[in-house]
């Protein structure tokens, strides 16, 4: 029965509330400022226009969520798209909410102030060293610059911190309620969550999937526990952390696929199926064609390969030069290329090799796998050939071309076998846009190539085609797709000309399923590869260590004011000589245990040993894959990294405090020292301050005294 007076008891930590508030005022304080286009808001905002105008676009970068996210903070303010995002500097139009731009960026760089203070509790460290741990990340002037503008960073280590601290509240937990599951549950959602936004956020996911796998060893290791109890436990750590990551991680691209089904500037990557299914484009043109390619079948053949551009089988009233610069001949006859722009020479029209028309019968007798066909160029009437003779600029293969005859006893050899790879059955009919076929040159079994090099003045600098025998099996190189298809009415040349530019339609409806546009993106997404250039504040991950680079995000126009991304030098400084420390101090613990000495007690190297796992391994992970990089990288590519090391710092030093200082006087000492240290900290964030907001504005003998490394980029205006 209920028993009156109701009471309520609520606890509420102080201290977290004060850094909460604290990491809030820090990060969003105003957010809107500049109102100008700040360092890489300039790639990411051109993103953003497209998801609020829905166009379809690639970033190789990472998968979508971290779009997704930036895009909805566009979206809440309003944001049409409208906007040109040329230049760094450019200002937003007034009626612009730049507040909401950044908006949720900046929350997840608040939030990560909280998280480090619950985190180093949950590592059974004391209150004072979770305070110490969110007064290090509270003052990161380089954390406080990456979480106000419209970048990914904040929210990357936003979710790898939530991911290991619902794990550690998981392990923590000693209730055996299935509410403990709900930790493991926002774990594995915040895993997917975190390689959702950046790739980066594998390496962190991968970390936690060993200390899981090692704890579950463990739980199958406990005698206590009955059978059902364990195989419960591995099922739930099984489900949470290995098959809701990856249902969630195709649930990010099933959002971003749903949302950009317009055609944009990245379709050309996508194959013909792709770009087909997106409004506008090419589906504007490929509407209602015939599904079925038949003997008659005018159609434009497209590489499979995207490299080094999408292009389409082209011809064109030009012959190879009768010899090359290097002296060998060639046959002399019509070129064969590659071209990548749509072109009325990029028109062929399948031929039955037992018959003269050019038309399709009435009904359409389908080309089937394995049939032997000739290709004639639409605009030219020569047949596609190869032959003994070798390619232009790919010696080692058979040229291809247009066959004239000479009278010099150079037969045509015409004949093309259809081979569809992506049959389903053997005698599968080949389709539009869907088949992916490989033609198979009858008299020498060389297979139609693209071979990726360009061709000389005297080809037009078109990509060259060839015929090859040695090839691999499942290279791109070697598929063609049909993209443009009608069935040819006209006989005559001259008619056929016409109707080559006048496409007619049948309307046949055509899908491509979800599961088939997942796989093509994300592999295109992994093996795309953009040319790399060398930027002004790119730099190396050992500078990164001493912070030897800086990068000015911001300058005004017209005064000093200015906001760069530099680290709070004292507190950077502090957290490598911590990792240092670490180390050594692992070293000797392990050669002293080893010899038979214990030092410490087994609960305090277990807490040891779990310190360095969470906090250098982490480190490890997030900075190691950086030096075996080639790729353009930054200084705000360590900061998911250096997060770590502030988490380390004050617990370390509490683990000095408690287990290894026992005079009074030395830990007053220590006390002391950890207090200069915080001063200096924060005011070298004081410091910093102008660089980091962009406010006030400082003079140029002022902005000279900031400049506290040679290597340091500070800009000024002379006054």
């Amino acid at each position: 029965m209920l028993q009156l007076p109701l009471v309520v008891t609520v606890q509420v930590d102080l201290v977290l509330v004060l850094i909460s508030s604290l990491a809030f005022l820090t990060r969003l304080s105003c957010l809107s400022y500049p109102n100008a286009v700040v360092f890489d808001e300039v790639y990411y905002g051109q993103f953003v226009s497209l998801y609020m105008k829905r166009i379809f676009f690639i970033d190789d970068s990472g998968p979508p969520l971290g779009h997704i996210i930036l895009a909805l903070g566009a979206y809440l303010g309003g944001f049409d798209g409208n906007f040109v995002w040329n230049r760094i500097g450019a200002e937003y139009p007034m009626g612009m909410n730049v507040w909401s731009l950044r908006l949720l960026p900046a929350l997840c760089g608040a939030l990560c102030v909280p998280l480090g203070y619950l985190l180093a509790l949950e590592l059974k460290f004391s209150h004072v060293s979770a305070l110490g741990a969110a007064v290090l990340l509270l003052l990161e002037n380089s954390l406080i610059v990456q979480s106000r503008f419209l970048l990914l960073e904040s929210v990357l280590i936003f979710f790898v911190l939530l991911a290991l601290l619902s794990y550690l509240r998981f392990q923590n937990s000693t209730s055996s309620s299935w509410s403990r599951y709900g930790w493991l549950l926002l774990c594995g959602v915040s895993c997917a969550a975190a390689v959702g936004v950046k790739y980066m956020g594998l390496v962190s996911y991968l970390l936690l999937l060993g200390v899981a796998s090692v704890d579950t060893w463990n739980v199958i290791g406990d005698r206590a526990a009955s059978h059902l109890s364990v195989c419960v436990q591995c099922f739930c750590r099984f489900m949470c952390l290995l098959v809701v990551p990856a249902l969630l991680y195709i649930f990010w691209f099933y959002i971003h696929l749903s949302v950009l089904n317009h055609s944009g500037p990245h379709d050309q990557l996508m194959s013909s199926a792709f770009q087909a299914s997106l409004k506008g484009g090419l589906s504007r043109i490929t509407k209602g064609q015939p599904l079925e390619v038949a003997f008659g079948s005018q159609v434009t053949l497209r590489s499979s390969a995207s490299h080094p551009v999408p292009c389409w089988l082209h011809s064109h009233k030009a012959n190879y030069p009768v010899r090359y610069e290097n002296g060998r001949g060639s046959s002399h006859q019509q070129q064969v290329t590659c071209y990548p722009f749509k072109d009325v020479n990029n028109w062929w029209i399948i031929k039955d090799p037992n018959r003269q028309d050019l038309v399709v019968d009435t009904p359409p007798k389908p080309v089937h796998h394995g049939d032997v066909i000739q290709l004639v160029h639409g605009m030219t009437s020569r047949f596609l050939n190869s032959h003994d003779v070798a390619a232009p600029m790919s010696p080692h293969a058979q040229e291809v071309s247009g066959y004239i005859d000479f009278n010099v006893s150079m037969p045509a050899q015409n004949l093309w076998r259809v081979d569809i790879t992506n049959r389903e059955a053997k005698s599968e009919v080949w389709k539009t846009i869907v088949s992916d076929v490989r033609l198979v040159h009858v008299n020498t079994s060389a297979v139609l190539k693209l071979s990726g090099v360009s061709l000389p003045e005297w080809g037009f600098r078109q990509l060259e085609v060839v015929a090859e025998k040695a090839f691999k099996v499942h290279s791109s190189s070697l598929g063609w797709t049909v993209e443009e298809h009608r069935y040819g009415t006209s006989q005559e040349q001259k008619d056929r000309e016409v109707e080559l530019h006048s496409p007619t339609h049948i309307d046949v409806d055509r899908k491509i399923s979800f599961w088939a546009k997942f796989v093509e993106l994300q592999w295109k997404m992994l093996t795309l590869k953009q040319e790399e250039s060398e930027h002004k504040y790119s730099s190396s991950p050992v500078e990164w260590i001493t912070m030897k680079t800086n990068i000015a995000y911001w300058l005004h126009t017209s005064t000093n004011a200015q906001i760069h991304l530099i680290g709070n030098l004292v507190s950077w400084g502090v957290a490598h000589l911590s990792m240092l420390a670490y180390q050594l101090l692992a070293v000797i613990y392990l050669l002293r245990r080893r010899r038979g000495f214990k030092d410490i007690s087994d609960g305090a190297w277990e807490q040891f040993v779990r310190l360095g796992c969470v906090c250098v391994g982490s480190w490890l992970v997030n900075f190691v894959p950086f030096l075996l990089m080639e790729k353009t990288i930054f200084l705000y590519h360590y900061l998911p990294a250096l997060c770590y090391l502030h988490l380390l710092t004050p617990t370390l030093l509490e683990h000095v405090h408690t287990h290894l200082l026992s005079s009074p006087t030395h830990r007053r000492l220590l006390h002391v020292c950890v207090i200069g240290v915080l001063l200096y900290v924060f005011l070298c964030f004081w410091t910093f301050c102008p660089l980091t907001y962009g406010t006030p504005e400082l003079s140029a003998s002022q902005l000279q005294r900031l400049k506290w490394r040679d290597s340091w980029d500070i800009l000024y205006r002379r006054q």
